[in-house]
């Protein structure tokens, strides 16, 4: 199977939706309303993975095109209330991939409780969160398109549903290069995005001061060990007068998390960790803050391209994390 993930212009990108294509489409709103109706769905970013390397562009988009399916794919909105249905809804045997809008009530939700949906972890769900130029934030709120009506939301979730002949099974694989640090082991007493009281090696603390008082490199997200997967939690802010700090995805309680370890080389370490060239890689995206806080502008991340995202979907919401979806034989 050979899919077209490319970032190309809108020109290009109509051209494949007027001839049929089913498509997955990232792009600034800009560009994503200048698209005809077809079979595609799409959210907006202006950041990109391309083939020459990272970028910032409004004017094109980024296209992945999905093929091998059964039947033709299934495109709908979700609200929060029905989101909970998305893995139920799945095709047996094939792949999901989900468009949610940051800083949304379905963003919030999926954060917090996508762990419990029923057959979540039985049926692969690979996608990324929306956002917008980060000169726009809190001016443009990020969206999602359903491209079979043109229409745009603020709120709900786009999902596409794809099913797989019984002689092809999709599988989703996350590259994490943090891993936990040295630190004292960080839990807390309630799921959130936000926390300032919590235990530290089992005594009791408040995380802003903590890391304010121990000078921790905030760029640095809280990693915990998910059954063997390492799962990163991004700080997004402190707020000193509240002494609470901000995440990019839900802290939960039970769960051990300690400071990542610094990562000296993003490109050399993502590199190694990267599938062989040869494999055929279906969908993927990156994360915004790995674009900026590793300075990817004008650099590849070997031969895996996408955007990169105000967080990532690998069954459940990811930070700082390349997901991307294989179809094995």
């Amino acid at each position: 199977m050979k899919t077209t993930q490319a970032l190309i212009s809108v020109a290009s990108a109509s051209e494949l939706i007027r001839s049929g294509k089913t498509l997955s489409i990232a792009g600034d709103e800009s560009a994503l309303r200048q698209l005809p109706l077809g079979n595609w769905i799409g959210g907006t970013i202006p950041y990109f993975m391309a083939s020459s390397g990272g970028t910032v562009n409004r004017e094109d988009v980024f296209v992945t095109e999905v093929s091998d399916f059964i039947s033709q794919p299934e495109l709908r909105f979700y609200d929060e209330s029905s989101l909970s249905q998305i893995c139920r809804n799945a095709p047996e045997n094939g792949y999901s991939v989900v468009i949610i809008p940051a800083f949304s009530d379905c963003h919030a939700s999926f954060a917090a409780n996508a762990p419990n949906y029923e057959d979540m972890y039985m049926k692969p769900l690979i996608g990324w969160i929306a956002g917008v130029h980060l000169d726009d934030l809190g001016k443009i709120k990020p969206k999602v398109v359903l491209g079979t009506s043109g229409e745009f939301s603020e709120e709900c979730t786009v999902v596409m549903d794809v099913a797989l002949p019984s002689d092809k099974f999709a599988q989703i694989d996350i590259v994490n290069l943090f891993r936990p640090g040295t630190g004292p082991c960080i839990t807390f007493d309630d799921t959130g995005f936000s926390a300032g009281t919590c235990q530290i090696n089992g005594a009791p603390g408040n995380l802003a001061d903590y890391l304010l008082n121990n000078g921790i490199d905030t760029r640095l997200p809280l990693v915990a060990d998910y059954s063997g997967a390492m799962i990163n939690v991004s700080i997004k802010s402190i707020d000193k007068s509240s002494k609470r700090v901000e995440f990019y995805a839900p802290v939960f309680p039970g769960v051990e998390y300690r400071i990542a370890a610094p990562v000296n080389d993003y490109l050399d370490a993502i590199q190694s960790a990267l599938p062989k060239a040869n494999k055929e890689i279906s969908f993927s995206c990156n994360c915004i803050l790995n674009f900026l806080y590793s300075d990817l502008e004008g650099k590849r991340t070997g031969h895996i391209t996408g955007p990169m995202t105000f967080g990532e979907i690998g069954y459940q919401l990811l930070n700082q994390t390349m997901v991307y979806l294989t179809i094995i034989e």
